[in-house]
C-alpha cells in the first residue's frame, strides 16, 4: 500500500527538517510528502542556500497564498497531488515520538475504520493546564469509536485530530472527502459523515506525536470562537450532540488531576481558563447576532470571513444578473405584443 503524507505549512522553521528526517525513517515507507505551504517567500527563505530538491528527492511543495488557504480545501487539495491509497494528514508542529507513527497509524485503519488518528503528547515545557488537557482527550488505551458509541460517548465519538491522522483514499472519496470551506473542524465533519456511514474511527495511542500550545486565555477564547463557529454552521454534525457536556467532565477531572499532583492551588486559574473557553464557544456558536467588525476582531481566521465575503457577493452578482436578465425579457415581450 503506497502512503503519503499531507502537511500544510506556514513561516516554516528549521523544526520541519526535523520532521521530515523523522518521516523518512519510519518502519513502514512513506511515497511522497506534500507540503501545502502558504506563502512562498517564507519557504524560499528557508531552503535558500541548501539543494531542498536533493535532500528530500519525494518532498513536493504546493505554493498557496493566504487568500486561498482553507482548513478543509487545502488538505483536500493536498489529497488531489496525492496518488496514495491511503494517506496521513499532519501539522508542521506534530513531532513523531518514534518510527513507528506510520506504522501504528495503518494498524489502526483495519477493523473496518476509515480514519486513525494519534496520541499527543505534551512538550517538555508544556503548562499543566495543557499536560491535563492532553491526557483528557488522548488516553493510553486505543478505541475503535462507532455509531454504537453515540449514545453514551456524545459529541466525542466524532472527536479526531488532523494533528496526525490517517485516512483510507477509498473511504475519503466515497464520502466526498473533507469540507471545502470551514473555519475548523475538517476532520470532525468527515468523521461524523464517516460514522453516519457505517465506518469507525480509530483512536491509535501508539501511535504517538509530541504536540501542545501554552495558549492565554485571550488565545483560547479566540480559538474557541472559530470551533463555535464551525459547530454552529454544521449542525447536522454538532446539533444532536452538544459539547457542554464534555467541559463538565473535564473540569470535574482536572479537580482529581490537580488533587493527586498536590497543586489544587492551580484549579482557580484552570477554571478561569475554562471561562474563556466557553465564553469564546458560546460567541462562536451566536456569531450571525454579532456585529461582522467584533467577529473580524475575535477570529484567528479573518481570511475564513474576507472569502466568505467574496463568495457571498459573487452569489449576489448572478442574482442582480439574472434579474435583470429577467426583467430584459419580460420588456422584450411587451414590446412585442405592442
Amino acid at each position: 500500500m503506497k502512503i503519503d503524507v499531507i502537511i500544510p505549512i506556514y513561516k516554516p522553521g528549521r523544526q520541519l527538517f526535523a520532521l521530515l528526517e523523522k518521516l523518512q525513517g519510519q518502519t513502514v515507507p512513506i511515497g511522497n510528502i506534500i507540503l501545502m505551504n502558504t506563502g512562498r517567500k517564507y519557504f524560499e527563505q528557508l531552503v535558500s542556500g541548501m539543494n531542498f530538491e536533493e535532500r528530500y528527492p519525494n518532498v513536493k511543495v504546493c505554493h498557496l497564498s493566504k487568500r486561498e488557504f482553507d482548513h478543509g480545501g487545502t488538505r483536500h487539495e493536498g489529497v488531489q497531488r496525492s496518488d496514495g491509497e491511503a494517506f496521513v494528514v499532519m501539522t508542521q508542529d506534530a513531532m513523531p515520538v518514534d518510527d513507528r507513527l506510520i506504522e501504528k497509524l495503518m494498524e489502526g485503519l483495519s477493523d473496518g475504520a476509515a480514519v486513525s488518528y494519534a496520541r499527543q503528547l505534551p512538550r517538555p515545557d508544556a503548562s499543566e493546564y495543557e499536560k491535563l488537557t492532553r491526557a483528557f482527550n488522548y488516553p493510553e488505551n486505543s478505541k475503535v469509536k462507532t455509531a454504537a458509541d453515540l449514545e453514551h460517548m456524545g459529541i466525542k465519538t466524532f472527536f479526531c485530530s488532523n494533528v496526525c491522522a490517517a485516512y483510507r483514499r477509498d473511504v475519503y472519496e466515497e464520502l466526498g472527502g473533507f469540507i471545502r470551506h470551514t473555519i475548523f473542524n475538517e476532520d470532525m465533519i468527515f468523521a461524523a459523515k464517516a460514522v453516519k456511514a457505517g465506518w469507525g474511527i480509530a483512536y491509535a495511542a501508539e501511535a504517538k506525536v509530541v504536540h501542545s500550545h501554552n495558549y492565554t486565555n485571550l488565545m483560547q477564547l479566540r480559538r474557541n470562537f472559530d470551533l463555535g463557529v464551525s459547530q454552529a454552521d454544521h449542525p447536522e454534525v454538532f446539533g444532536a450532540a452538544a459539547s457542554e457536556a464534555e467541559g463538565k467532565r473535564l473540569v470535574m477531572e482536572a479537580w482529581r488531576y490537580f488533587g493527586k499532583k498536590g497543586i489544587l492551588y492551580r484549579f482557580p486559574g484552570f477554571c478561569l481558563q475554562c471561562c474563556f473557553k466557553y465564553a469564546g464557544y458560546l460567541l462562536g456558536k451566536h456569531y450571525k447576532r454579532l456585529p461582522r467588525g467584533l467577529v473580524l476582531r475575535i477570529t484567528t481566521n479573518r481570511e475564513y470571513w474576507e472569502r466568505q465575503d467574496r463568495d457571498e457577493e459573487k452569489v449576489r452578482a448572478v442574482v442582480r444578473h439574472k434579474k435583470m436578465e429577467a426583467v430584459k425579457n419580460i420588456s422584450m415581450e411587451i414590446e412585442e405584443k405592442d
